[in-house]
């Protein structure tokens, strides 16, 4: 008699036998997310060698390999050489489904999208759960570098001289702002004196300390780029600043549009427009230098600039118009939000009341993150850290637009060159704010373009890729999609 053995796993019970023919790997990449996903596989642990559950499921070793690579691209594991395949991170949407101690008081979602957004609109729409979040301004978290970070932290602490943990400079520590002055002049094309460098809590803090020395001017209106982002807008609106809609096409903002109006302050993004994705061209970045040099002040917000995939970088404004410019950036979208460090350059004649007014604001960021991010800029890890992030979010990117190829063929995609979101319009009679309420209670977040739009705009969305799998891309899109057909 001859018996047939079960060709399976002890770990996690796997049975080869349930996976579908050609897509193995897959499959195998998906039961080991979702494991890692309800905390059967926690942070911190091993999985098996690769040889040793290849052996147990009767399959070769390069289909776990490659199940274990799909991890390693998402962020969940890494190798660890001797040390074996160690799980690091929770899926994304194992954090982001999580019910929130405050969800009796969760916003209804067929009611986000019913009414002109408030203040606290960004706030409601992260309390909502989705079981795929495509909205944008959300960076891939699970690559946040750990190792390194408590690495440069220990590196930090142990040469930390304890006069260090008293009051600083409110602009920084020195040893940060030498770091920006230095990241940016290798990034970004921004030759300044790290005394100049002051560093924030982000780019939000950049643009109040901004609009209180503006107030101080006298200035109460500025413009803006139309479509712009909602969140610069509703930030500005809190300083009682008024925003003027400056419109933007193929080429950028429109000087001619600027010039005519009364403003002598714009925000802009021009190396990555949010959210249409353009790129501020020669032509005009030449019409904004002679505008500014007429008395304008421009105010870049340096969004998304070094995350470009398919053109070489954009050398920032700031480069070339030191003393017409004022400069922000930070590492939300390169490490992670929670950091809540950036940084401001502004032309002399604003130093001294920005610093006032941070000084007066908080007496100057935390430390201890300061230094450790310096100590990740100055060993190379952040380059690095970059570099790792465009491999990964090129792969991304691409999932993405195929899915819409795929599943919206009639949509058009803006912005695919830089950046970590897509925006798509769509030709049809289909309301954004309402395919958007559709897809969400279907379980997908995505941002409708009108939100960003302070003037009638052709309906779209804007697709945020950069935090999720391919397989949740694709997913997500479809879902769209079919929210858009049932619309119809």
């Amino acid at each position: 008699m001859v018996t047939t053995r079960h060709v399976g796993s002890d770990f996690l019970h796997l049975d080869i036998g349930q996976a579908p023919a050609g897509g193995r790997a897959a499959w195998l990449a998906d039961r080991l997310r979702l494991a890692i996903a309800g905390g059967v596989v926690p942070v911190g642990s091993r999985l098996p060698a690769t040889r040793v559950l290849a052996a147990d499921l009767g399959v070769s070793r390069g289909m776990v390999v490659e199940a274990y690579q799909r991890l390693m691209e998402d962020g969940h594991v890494a190798g660890r050489g001797r040390g074996g395949t160690v799980v690091v991170a929770l899926p994304v949407a194992a954090a982001t489904t999580a019910v929130p101690s405050d969800a009796a008081t969760a916003p209804d979602p067929a009611g986000l999208f019913a009414s002109v957004p408030g203040p606290d609109i960004f706030d409601a729409v992260r309390t909502i759960r989705a079981r795929i979040d495509l909205t944008p301004g959300v960076p891939d978290l699970a690559a946040f570098p750990r190792t390194a970070w408590l690495r440069a932290e220990r590196a930090v602490l142990g040469r930390l001289a304890a006069s260090n943990l008293g009051y600083g400079d409110p602009r920084g520590t020195p040893t940060l702002r030498r770091a920006v002055a230095g990241w940016l002049a290798r990034n970004r094309g921004i030759s300044v004196d790290p005394a100049e460098v002051i560093i924030t809590t982000g780019v939000s803090q950049a643009l109040g300390l901004l609009a209180q020395a503006l107030r101080e001017e006298g200035i109460t209106a500025l413009g803006v780029e139309e479509p712009g982002s909602l969140g610069v807008r509703q930030h500005l609106d809190n300083w009682r600043l008024d925003t003027v809609p400056i419109p933007v096409d193929a080429a950028g903002v429109r000087v001619d549009v600027l010039a005519a109006s009364e403003v002598s302050v714009v925000m802009l993004t021009p190396a990555h427009q949010f959210p249409t994705g353009v790129v501020l061209d020669g032509e005009r970045r030449r019409q904004l230098a002679e505008w500014a040099r007429a008395g304008g002040l421009v105010i870049e917000d340096d969004y998304d600039a070094e995350h470009r995939y398919d053109r070489p970088p954009v050398p920032a404004l700031r480069g070339t118009m030191s003393e017409q410019v004022c400069y922000t950036g930070s590492v939300s979208k390169l490490l992670a939000p929670a950091l809540r460090i950036g940084w401001l350059l502004v032309p002399d004649r604003y130093r001294e009341a920005v610093v006032a007014a941070k000084r007066n604001a908080d007496l100057g960021n935390a430390v201890l993150p300061q230094l450790v991010l310096a100590e990740l800029i100055t060993s190379g890890t952040l380059e690095r850290q970059l570099r790792q992030l465009r491999r990964r979010h090129v792969h991304r990117r691409d999932a993405m637009t195929a899915a819409l190829a795929r599943h919206l063929p009639g949509a058009t995609v803006h912005g695919a060159a830089a950046g970590l979101h897509l925006t798509v319009t769509l030709d049809d009679d289909v309301g954004d704010t309402e395919l958007a309420a559709a897809a969400l209670t279907r379980g997908v977040k995505v941002q409708p373009l009108s939100w960003h739009c302070q003037r009638p705009y052709q309906p779209g969305l804007v697709l945020g890729y950069a935090a999720n799998a391919a397989s949740a891309i694709d997913e997500g899109i479809a879902i769209v999609a079919a929210a858009a057909t049932a619309l119809r």
